[in-house]
């Protein structure tokens, strides 16, 4: 398959990779290209089973629920901007490491999305591990999108989103 037209989003569930979502998806739109959405996730443990724990899931089981996820994350974007729906979009959920995994997923596209994670200050100029390991080692351009901008008077919580002042 000639991945020339594709770009290639990682998402997790977070706001941040919503906007990696959303961004990809407007790229893609300006570019007449397709969008490969890639949510990694790390298989299941089976060692609880030795220990006469409940057995975890399957990878099949894991996979299945990360794609329904992953699937209603790209429609409630294209629902909120609606225009997106005309991009051909093919959803992956892969078990593995993320940053290898992406990098892999990767290989020949025009472009790679990811969302970034810092947290306010000194941090939020750092970029995560996966990121970090993408920007250093993808084969294609890599990028990171940030989330949007908290007004001033309005403190952020972890997530990134803002809290009203009256909360």
């Amino acid at each position: 398959m000639d991945e020339s037209g594709t770009i290639v989003v990682g998402v997790d569930g977070s706001a941040e990779s919503r906007a990696a979502l959303r961004h990809a998806l407007e790229d893609a739109a300006r570019r007449t290209a397709r969008v490969r959405v890639v949510s990694v996730f790390q298989p299941p443990e089976y060692w609880a089973i030795a220990y006469g724990m409940a057995a975890p899931p399957t990878p099949e089981e894991v996979a299945a629920d990360v794609e329904t996820s992953t699937e209603e994350m790209v429609a409630a974007v294209v629902a909120e901007h609606p225009g997106l729906a005309r991009v051909p979009v093919d959803i992956r959920a892969l078990a593995g490491a993320p940053a290898k995994t992406l990098i892999d997923q990767a290989q020949g596209a025009q472009l790679l999305v990811l969302g970034h994670r810092g947290r306010g200050g000194f941090t939020s100029a750092l970029l995560g591990s996966v990121g970090m390991q993408c920007v250093l080692h993808a084969a294609c351009p890599v990028t990171i999108v940030r989330p949007a901008e908290v007004p001033v008077d309005e403190p952020a919580t972890e997530s990134g989103t803002a809290v009203p002042a009256s909360a």
